[in-house]
C-alpha cells in the first residue's frame, strides 16, 4: 500500500497541528510524476495532481450548483460504470463521492477495473450518523484496513438522534469540534491492486430519493475564503498543466453500454462500432452520462 501522508502532514500532525495537515492533504498524491491519476467526482475543486477528471453532471445540486471544473481531459459518466478500459490509470482519487453511491459495490469494483491503486475519502459513519447530508446514502468507517459500508435506508437513519444533535450540540460540533479534528471525523483510505470492504446490509435499497433543497452556493468566511484562494493559487502551480493539455484520453476509452473498445471520433462526436452508440465531444469534454443515441 502507498505512503498516506507527506511528511509534512505527519509532522504537522505529530505536533498537534491536525486542521493545517488536513487543510494541506489534497495537495499530496503518493505517486511519481509519470503516474497517470484519475479523479472520480471531481466536481469543481479537483486534486492537483490529476490527469483525467470524471463527474456524473456538469450541473447538479450535489455540490450546491458549483460550476464544474473542466481544465483538463473531463468525462461525464457514472462510478459504476466507468467509460475506461481496463487498468487505464495508475491511480483513481474517490474524494467524498462514495457515500452518494446507490450501488456501492460496483463501485468499489469499477474502480479496482480501471486504475491498479488509489484513494478514497469520505466522511466517518459517526459524523453521518449525527449529522447526515441529504445526498449522501451510505455511512462508511474504517476497521482494521477495511472499509464498512452501511446503506441508508433514508437520508435520516436515526431521527430521535439526529433531532438531539440538531437541538444540543450541532452548532459546537459542526463549528469547533470537527474543525479542530478534522481526521477523527472523516475516513482516509489509501489502497493498491484490492479494496477492502464489507457492506453490512447489501440487500438494502439505497435508491430512494433524497428531499429538495433550494441551496444554491455554499457560502464561506472570510477565512475560509482566503483558505480557498491559497488552495486555489496551489493547485493551479502544482497542475500538471502543460501534460494534462496533451493527454489523449480516447485510447483509453470505452462504451458506456456495450463496454467494446471499438470506438471512432468525428467532428464533435463519438461512436461505438459494435453497439453503434453515439455520445457527444465538447472540446476536452466527453458526454458519457446521457443515455447514447443508437
Amino acid at each position: 500500500m502507498p505512503s498516506c501522508d507527506s511528511l509534512l502532514s505527519k509532522y504537522l500532525c505529530k505536533f498537534g497541528l491536525g486542521p493545517i495537515a488536513w487543510s494541506l492533504r489534497r495537495l499530496f498524491t503518493p505517486v511519481d510524476a509519470s503516474a497517470l491519476v484519475l479523479e472520480v467526482g471531481s466536481g469543481g475543486n479537483p486534486y492537483p495532481r490529476s490527469n483525467v477528471l470524471l463527474d456524473a453532471y456538469q450541473f447538479t445540486r450535489e455540490r450546491h450548483w458549483a460550476p464544474l471544473t473542466t481544465d483538463r481531459p473531463t468525462v461525464l459518466g457514472f462510478v459504476e460504470n466507468l467509460p475506461f478500459k481496463d487498468k487505464a490509470f495508475d491511480f483513481v482519487i474517490a474524494s467524498h463521492v462514495l457515500e452518494h453511491s446507490k450501488d456501492p459495490e460496483k463501485f468499489l469494483s469499477e474502480l479496482q477495473r480501471v486504475a491498479k491503486s488509489g484513494y478514497i475519502e469520505v466522511p466517518d459513519a459517526f459524523m453521518e450518523r449525527l449529522n447526515p447530508y441529504r445526498d449522501h446514502r451510505l455511512e462508511i468507517t474504517l476497521r482494521n484496513d477495511r472499509l464498512i459500508i452501511y446503506k441508508k435506508i433514508s437520508w435520516v437513519v436515526d431521527e430521535y438522534l439526529n433531532e438531539l444533535h440538531e437541538d444540543r450540540c450541532k452548532k459546537l460540533i459542526t463549528s469547533r469540534l470537527i474543525p479542530n479534528y478534522p481526521h477523527e471525523f472523516h475516513v482516509r483510505y489509501f489502497w493498491e491492486d484490492i479494496i477492502q470492504y464489507q457492506i453490512l446490509n447489501p440487500h438494502v435499497d439505497a435508491s430512494w430519493d433524497p428531499p429538495a433543497s433550494d441551496v444554491r452556493v455554499v457560502t464561506r468566511s472570510v477565512i475560509g475564503k482566503l483558505k480557498q484562494y491559497v488552495y486555489g493559487y496551489l493547485r493551479v502551480m502544482l497542475t500538471q498543466s502543460k501534460r494534462n493539455k496533451l493527454i489523449d484520453i480516447k485510447p483509453l476509452m470505452r462504451c458506456a453500454k456495450c463496454h467494446s473498445e471499438m470506438l471512432s471520433y468525428i467532428g464533435d462526436s463519438m461512436s461505438c462500432d459494435t453497439c453503434g452508440s453515439a455520445y457527444p465531444v465538447r472540446g476536452n469534454l466527453f458526454v458519457m452520462n446521457e443515455n447514447p443515441m443508437p
